[in-house]
């Protein structure tokens, strides 16, 4: 059941709009017949249960109910292998007879395929809360990488050189220490600014606070790239064309949502500047629709059918997602077709630096220190 961001009313922009969530428990207590356990999924603010089993039982004559939360840590692109073999599995329920009943039964369906050391049960708010928290930490940990990449940039140090120092320590660990543009995707900001709404309707202002700094780190990265194309290049990109490689928010999938590559791209129309964008999964027309809104055109922004066609003619390249086909173009005949000095600007770190700059390319990666 889909929990969208509220877009108007008290918390818009941040809570989560739980009217399909309130229609669901309403149709299932209206057609329930008998005990029923109710499994949450959706991400969903810590409390939801509580409202939850009110509607459930005060809108249904036939039996009783077990409200059970159950968050999904999936992720896109290995969704199959997460479900198949996951890391944890998380249960939270009432700490009564029944509640404790009830979870047994969603683990004994779980332990059919996972470890039962892998299952973990906690009361019901804990596990609400542990699904928002967890996406608040892994990109609490992006933007974290992030801001040291522009110290990296200014000192020159080299940010993969850091991450990968601190990443070696046991207590620390080397996942999500990759400095990049910007975090996408639908979860991580909208589940970040929830935890923010939730801290504000608490009373903890400076918690808010705190995590609203994630996010607007992560803004700040995306505008700080666009403006390092635009400052190298001569501190104008009017009607010069800009080649952006990658409009999904990761690989491996075609989801456009907050994608770091919808500002970027944006951030250039506002400058002047022709942008053409190459994506191998996302469709033309979904390009369009995030950049220009839905039925809009604007004969700056091109969607090329390769990553030729989108540099041929370009002032500069820019790599907005880590497709591996990137890797390895034929950056030779692409360097010929550019106008010069032909630049590069590695939003995600994927490209052969050395290789680039023997052909003859000013190659700009995000926290390493900038061509000659």
């Amino acid at each position: 059941v889909g929990t969208p961001t509220k877009t108007s009313g008290v918390g818009a922009g941040r809570a989560a709009d739980l009217r399909y969530i309130e229609r669901a428990a309403r149709t299932i207590a209206e057609v329930s017949e008998g005990p029923k356990i109710v499994v949450e999924k959706s991400t969903i603010p810590v409390k939801t249960a509580e409202a939850l089993l009110t509607i459930l039982r005060s809108n249904s004559r036939h039996g009783d109910f077990q409200v059970l939360s159950n968050p999904e840590f999936l992720a896109e692109g290995t969704a199959i292998a997460d479900l198949r073999d996951p890391e944890r599995i998380l249960i939270g329920g009432e700490r009564t007879p029944a509640g404790e009943a009830a979870m047994a039964t969603l683990a004994d369906i779980y332990a059919r395929w996972v470890p039962r050391e892998r299952i973990l049960t906690t009361n019901l708010w804990s596990s609400e809360l542990s699904k928002l928290v967890a996406n608040a930490f892994l990109a609490q940990r992006i933007s974290s990488i992030n801001s040291i990449s522009a110290l990296c940039e200014a000192t020159g140090a080299d940010v993969g050189e850091v991450a990968d120092a601190i990443g070696r320590d046991s207590r620390i660990g080397p996942k999500f220490l990759r400095a990049s543009v910007g975090f996408g995707g639908s979860c991580f900001r909208k589940d970040i600014l929830n935890l923010v709404y939730l801290c504000e309707h608490f009373g903890l202002p400076e918690v808010a606070e705190y995590w609203e700094r994630v996010v607007r780190m992560n803004d700040w990265q995306k505008d700080r790239f666009t403006r390092m194309i635009v400052s190298t290049l001569f501190n104008t990109v009017s009607e010069k064309r800009i080649a952006v490689l990658g409009f999904a928010f990761k690989k491996d999938t075609n989801d456009t949502r907050d994608s770091p590559a919808i500002a970027v791209v944006r951030g250039l129309l506002q400058e002047n500047a022709t942008v053409a964008v190459y994506d191998p999964k996302v469709p033309a027309e979904a390009i369009r629709h995030e950049v220009l809104g839905p039925g809009a055109t604007d004969a700056r922004l091109v969607v090329a059918t390769s990553a030729a066609e989108a540099a041929a003619g370009s002032h500069a390249l820019a790599v907005l997602t880590e497709w591996d086909e990137f890797r390895s173009l034929d950056f030779v005949a692409i360097h010929a077709g550019m106008h010069k000095p032909a630049c590069v600007f590695d939003g995600r770190n994927i490209l052969p630096r050395a290789e680039l700059e023997r052909i003859g390319y000013r190659v700009f990666s995000i926290g390493k220190p900038a061509s000659a």
